[in-house]
């Protein structure tokens, strides 16, 4: 443990662990913590509110396993492909669980300190973060119910018999939240009888107890020796259900930020570019709620992105999505939004409560279903007067995104899929934030009905697995979507880096051109730079009247993805079914 660190540091986290640990030792607590997490003696005592981000930060999201061969360990094939075909495009890579573990592919993490040896070892992993930004997942809320602390749980022995959540069997939990109808509370048999454990997902995902500080320093020192490894961001899953009590909901109780904020103060003493990123498949306020006052995580997923893009694209109509852009607040220096459009879960349905009309989200299920997707569903209890009943509701669309975008709810499948599945980029790409590509989106990829079938989850539609070879043989062929998609996706990346109006913080405004075109306008940081991004998100024609966008007449003004000169900025341009322009000052 560290002597020397400044009492100035110490006392600066004793007021959080005095409010989460009324009744522990605050000062002797944050030592502790001090030391596990490595802080120098001498720390970095430059802002938080700082930002270690950039326009050139574009990063990746993959399973370690998303791409494969015969010839070694899938995190190797991993880091070849990334430097075959990412290297300069991408800067940063989230890898999925890539942990031992035993259900919900990586989710119930077996063994927070081990490299799943089918995936590779921390040679592999540290290779990876040599050359990007790489981010893991601290699977914060559960773990595996066949992890070595669990095992522990149900001996008796120490330190696990005190890690995990129980409550006794007859707890009235109606008015907890959670994304799944399995029982909550599971019955486990241990030296020291029958308990019922907590399980917010799973019975094989059992639910820790932050309430004992000693679960809080075993995952500090898991932050800390990840960090020897390379690791440099995290993203905490599911943290929204961490603390319990009895009689709420369980869900973003105080605590639960104030832990995040912990967090976040000791990740900044061990290295000031450290990053939290928190992941709350919830309602767009709620999760707006962890961004804090500048002061907890550094970004959030920005979860209402992808069902309101990919309803507007399907209903060529930009209402919805414009009215929540509108509603957005700026991300304050020193946080950013983490934007994405895909991922290896659903498309979720939480996070458009209060901003999609149920008749609007029926159709846009229907539409999905249609394309071949599924609809996965959650159970919630609703009172009423003395009773509860439980009703299912649906929780996320699964579908890989290339196919939930074939065509249209009003005339179906046509042939604009790729030209939209681009234009939901484009526009992603030159949103305020930092843009997030999952693998799959990047190759064009389309559901996988087999896998599916061979393990029964409806997520699996989006979690193919690529051979490297029969991949890097689509890629290269013209003729193919997966080329055109990359080869399109890529230039978008590029041309985004080089233009400082798309740094994650340069602001951003909304404008009203008609609900077939959606636009916004970035201005860079130094306000010399103007970006107008524009796209057609319907499947005809669209006129643009430059009058409307006040295009400033000293200024010369470009398309930066044609590469062509807007001579006249008064003229009327014509813009192609799903084509985005990005009209920028600067060429």
């Amino acid at each position: 443990m560290k002597t020397n660190i400044p009492d100035a540091i110490v006392d600066s986290l004793t007021p959080r662990l005095k409010f989460i640990y009324p009744e522990a030792d605050s000062q002797a607590l944050a030592k502790q913590l001090i030391g596990i997490m490595g802080v120098p003696e001498a720390p970095d005592q430059q802002a938080e509110k700082l930002n270690y981000w950039d326009q050139n930060d574009v990063w990746m999201i993959t399973y370690g396993d998303s791409i494969v061969s015969d010839s070694e360990k899938p995190l190797a094939t991993l880091n070849r492909f990334l430097a075959d075909y990412t290297s300069d495009v991408l800067n940063g890579v989230h890898i999925l669980p890539f942990f031992p573990f035993t259900s919900d592919d990586g989710f119930a993490v077996q063994d927070y300190y081990a490299v799943n040896p089918e995936l590779g070892g921390w040679t592999e992993v540290q290779s990876i973060a040599k050359s990007f930004r790489l981010m893991s997942d601290l699977v914060i809320n559960h773990c595996s119910s066949e992890s070595e602390w669990f095992l522990q749980f149900k001996a008796g022995e120490e330190p696990g018999c005190n890690y995990f959540y129980t409550a006794p069997w007859d707890t009235d939990t109606s008015a907890v939240v959670r994304p799944r109808s399995s029982p909550l509370l599971t019955p486990v048999v241990t030296e020291n009888g029958l308990q019922h454990v907590w399980c917010t997902f799973s019975a094989d995902q059992v639910d820790f107890d932050f309430s004992n500080p000693d679960v809080l320093a075993e995952f500090v020192n898991i932050i800390s020796k990840q960090m020897d490894y390379g690791v440099r961001i995290f993203r905490l899953d599911a943290v929204g259900f961490l603390w319990k009590e009895l009689g709420t909901n369980c869900m973003h109780l105080p605590q639960t930020h104030e832990i995040i904020k912990l967090l976040r103060q000791l990740m900044h003493l061990r290295d000031p570019e450290a990053i939290i990123i928190t992941e709350t498949n919830v309602p767009n306020n709620e999760n707006l709620s962890y961004l804090g006052n500048g002061n907890e995580a550094h970004a959030i997923y920005n979860f209402s992105l992808p069902p309101l893009l990919v309803h507007a694209l399907l209903t060529g109509k930009n209402t919805y999505l414009k009215s929540w852009m509108m509603s957005m607040p700026p991300a304050q220096f020193g946080t950013f939004y983490f934007n994405f459009i895909a991922s290896h879960d659903g498309i979720g349905l939480r996070p458009t409560e209060g901003l999609l009309s149920q008749e609007e989200i029926d159709l846009m299920l229907d539409t999905v279903k249609q394309f071949g997707g599924d609809v996965s569903m959650r159970q919630i209890n609703v009172r009423e007067g003395d009773s509860v009943m439980t009703i299912d509701k649906p929780y996320e669309m699964n579908i890989s995104l290339f196919d939930a975008l074939q065509g249209t709810i009003s005339e179906g499948v046509d042939e604009f899929q790729t030209a939209r599945f681009i234009a939901a980029h484009a526009i992603m790409l030159s949103l305020e934030g930092v843009a997030a590509i999952y693998i799959h989106s990047l190759l064009g990829t389309e559901n996988d009905y087999a896998k599916v079938e061979a393990t029964g989850a409806k997520r699996s539609i989006n979690r193919h697995q690529w051979q490297d070879e029969e991949l890097r043989t689509l890629l290269a062929d013209e003729s193919s979507h997966h080329h055109q998609i990359y080869q399109a996706i890529v230039k978008l990346i590029q041309i985004r880096k080089k233009h400082a109006a798309f740094h994650p913080n340069a602001t951003q405004y909304t404008l009203h051109l008609g609900e077939g075109l959606f636009a916004f306008w970035r201005q860079s940081i130094k306000r010399n730079q103007s970006i107008f991004s524009i796209t057609n998100i319907t499947k005809t024609e669209q006129e643009l009247e430059l009058t409307e966008l006040n295009l400033i007449p000293l200024n010369q003004w470009f398309d930066l993805i044609t590469g062509d000169e807007i001579t006249d900025i008064s003229a009327t341009l014509t813009l192609a079914p799903y084509q985005t322009i990005w009209l920028s000052n600067q060429p």
